[in-house]
């Protein structure tokens, strides 16, 4: 941390490195949340199948980032099984 309050942008970025190595090995196996260093705050968006996913992704962050400024933009886009009844072509 600097005299400010605010982290050093190597603390910072050390402890999003730690981050991403957890998202990308325990629980959800995450590889498609970006995960920034801006302005002294980490920033993590990107789009996540479903909202317990969300939920273990956020409290990862919360764990990982705790007494640094963080904020989320995550976005939950469903992906559905397609249709089972067979495609008409003709």
């Amino acid at each position: 941390m600097t005299g400010t309050g605010r982290p050093t942008t190597d603390h910072l970025t050390y402890r999003i490195e730690h981050l991403r190595d957890r998202l990308a090995h325990e629980e959800v196996f995450e590889l498609g949340v970006r995960i920034e260093a801006r302005g002294g705050t980490a920033l993590l968006t990107g789009i996540v199948t479903t909202p317990a996913c969300r939920d273990i992704i956020l409290r990862i962050a919360s764990e990982e980032l705790a007494g640094l400024p963080w904020q989320h933009d995550l976005q939950v886009g469903g992906v559905s099984p397609p249709d089972k009844q067979p495609e008409d072509v003709s």
